[in-house]
């Protein structure tokens, strides 16, 4: 028996989304007509597809069998339905760190407008590691030290921790000319109060006691702290490219600490073959590559 290509569709949109009330919105439909899709191929199928779980669903080993079958093709015949549709645009989705994409992306991405204006870029922020395999996202531009088996991945900037301060308040107290002379000032700390204490290190700087000062989750929040004058902050130098300029912040101390981190753009096989992703990753990699010269 033939199975009508929209409950295939259906279930590929669900297996990409990990979510029925995200697969809804995708097809402009309701959670309770993409439920009686999927139910519907099941009984066809005579398998269960997926499983329910807190976060959403996930494929049953079926489920898996039949989206392996199911997925390539129908990226083919969207990415053929792109081009067919001449000037409609394409639409790409991005998954970055949100304090990435403040400071470093967004100011670029008018300059991808320009070149691509067919392409729209949809940005997802968040924390969180995104499936590429099972969710709808073209590409996820993630800090690491750029191991991702099965996955194509291209380094874009390596940045460095630097220490800055707003201009008031470093005039407030004396010069700091040596590592050490940042415990006389307020510290703003990462969420896991890691870095400062591993920048002391080393600089081999003795800590009797434990640092103080808030704690930030986002980076970009401990920036905005930092350039109102709450304290100093320890942070990766494209984070504050604009307050550096803008002279909201400036250098404490000149020495620098590269991290061993970087950050890649990492994204599947099958989506670096659609031209609209690998002219976003190409511009990307030429970006990066301005920073770097």
């Amino acid at each position: 028996m033939a199975v009508p290509l929209s409950l295939l569709h259906t279930f590929v949109t669900v297996a990409r989304a990990g979510r029925m009330r995200d697969a809804a919105s995708a097809m402009a439909l309701t959670p309770g007509a993409i439920s009686q899709r999927i139910r519907e191929l099941e009984q066809s199928m005579g398998a269960r597809l997926f499983t329910r779980t807190p976060g959403g669903v996930e494929l049953s080993p079926a489920g898996q069998t039949l989206f392996d079958a199911l997925d390539a093709p129908f990226r083919r015949i969207e990415e053929v339905g792109g081009r067919l549709g001449g000037g409609t645009p394409r639409r790409l989705r991005i998954s970055t760190m949100s304090s990435f994409a403040a400071s470093w992306l967004v100011p670029r991405l008018s300059g991808f407008a320009r070149i691509h204006p067919d392409i729209d870029v949809a940005l997802e922020t968040g924390s969180r590691m995104v499936d590429l395999r099972r969710e709808p996202i073209d590409l996820a531009i993630r800090h690491g030290l750029g191991g991702y088996p099965g996955l194509e991945s291209a380094r874009l900037i390596a940045p460095e921790l630097i220490v800055v301060g707003s201009p008031g308040l470093l005039r407030s107290r004396p010069p700091i000319s040596a590592p050490a002379d940042c415990l006389a000032f307020p510290l703003l700390h990462d969420m896991d109060r890691a870095d400062w204490r591993l920048w002391f290190e080393a600089y081999e700087v003795a800590l009797r006691r434990d640092l103080k000062g808030p704690s930030f989750s986002d980076d970009h929040l401990m920036v905005q702290a930092a350039a109102s004058g709450q304290g100093l902050a320890l942070v990766r130098d494209v984070y504050v490219d604009s307050e550096l300029r803008a002279g909201t912040l400036v250098r404490a101390i000149e020495v620098k600490w590269q991290t061993r981190f970087a950050y890649y753009a990492v994204c599947t096989h099958e989506a670096l073959q659609r031209p609209a992703v690998r002219h976003f990753r190409e511009w990307l990699i030429a970006e990066a590559g301005k920073v770097a010269a």
